[in-house]
């Protein structure tokens, strides 16, 4: 069995996860609906990639409208705006179907939102775009790094047998690894921390706005600035880390950094009050996939290739995806 397929089919797997805790669906066996739901996401996330003259060079908007651009950007809107809408209408509608302990995401916020000694005052409009970071941000991002982290294994067989081991002495014939299980597993939450360190998932983390002039290293930094956050060079840099272009787990057993935002060395989450807040649900994830791969399967190189042959090139965008799809053979560990 070619592993390109469990590889190939994780965003839409970890799609439908974020689906399920933000709308209490899946768009898993609903036809026509998943393909439009999956056919708009995949626009959405193209459009957020595409450089934008009006960002940039304002004076030279125009260009924006006369590719398309600004045309393809409205019509989305439109159509995601809808969606969104016909989805809040779900959850309002008092005959609903739900049980009590199947509270999703939108239930959470539409009861703030009716909560009168609640300080804000929440509309669809606030709604909205909380749905649509969470379907962008949560699915893309996570399903990448485990892209990379199946590639950084199949090129570090000695990590790879070293992780294999250690999941597999403790739960071999376990039918399915769980969440909790993943505590007893410190080598594998380091290979996950060395391939969020070596592929960040957002190289440039989310687009800083200053917020008023301030003074840094001696620059002038004015307001309203737009800030990129290099989060790929940070975790390269020589006088961190020993050998920062080696995947080598072991350094995160042998320091206690964390990706939470406190150790400015690994920040593949961002810091701060701007830190991804998804970061528990994403890692938790990763972790619960990754080890239930290792732990059922023994991964081999796809006929006529060998590990050094895998590349590491990448597709331009926000989201760091592999350029070449991952190609090795999956066999049932006996």
């Amino acid at each position: 069995m070619s592993s390109s397929l469990h590889i190939r089919s994780s965003v839409l797997r970890f799609t439908q996860s974020v689906c399920r805790t933000a709308f209490g669906r899946r768009y898993e066996e609903e036809g026509t609906e998943k393909s439009m739901f999956l056919g708009l996401l995949k626009e959405a996330q193209e459009l957020l990639t595409t450089f934008y003259y009006t960002d940039f060079i304002p004076f030279l908007g125009w260009i924006d409208k006369l590719n398309g651009l600004m045309g393809r950007l409205e019509k989305i809107f439109k159509v995601l705006d809808g969606f969104y809408q016909n989805v809040i209408d779900e959850h309002l509608d008092p005959k609903r179907e739900k049980l009590e302990d199947e509270e999703d995401i939108i239930d959470a916020l539409l009861q703030q939102k009716n909560d009168q000694s609640n300080a804000m005052d929440l509309t669809p409009g606030h709604i909205k775009p909380i749905i649509m970071n969470l379907i962008v941000g949560g699915a893309d991002t996570s399903a990448a790094a485990l892209v990379w982290a199946m590639t950084s294994l199949m090129k570090n067989q000695r990590v790879m047998h070293k992780v294999q081991s250690e999941v597999r002495n403790l739960f071999s014939g376990k039918d399915f690894i769980e969440e909790n299980d993943i505590q007893k597993l410190p080598y594998l939450k380091a290979v996950i921390k060395e391939t969020l360190r070596l592929y960040p998932p957002l190289p440039l983390l989310v687009t800083r706005e200053t917020m008023k002039k301030c003074n840094i290293g001696g620059y002038e930094i004015p307001e309203k600035t737009l800030v990129y956050v290099n989060a790929w060079a940070v975790h390269r840099d020589n006088e961190t880390w020993e050998d920062p272009e080696e995947f080598y787990p072991e350094r995160f057993l042998e320091k206690n950094i964390d990706f939470r935002g406190q150790d400015f060395e690994l920040i593949p989450f961002g810091s701060g009050r701007r830190i991804c807040p998804g970061v528990h649900m994403a890692v938790a994830t990763i972790e619960v996939t990754l080890a239930n791969l290792l732990c059922s399967f023994d991964w081999e190189m796809a006929q006529g290739i060998k590990s050094e042959d895998i590349d590491i090139d990448v597709l331009p965008g926000i989201v760091q995806h592999k350029k070449n799809h991952l190609c090795v053979v999956a066999k049932n560990c006996i």
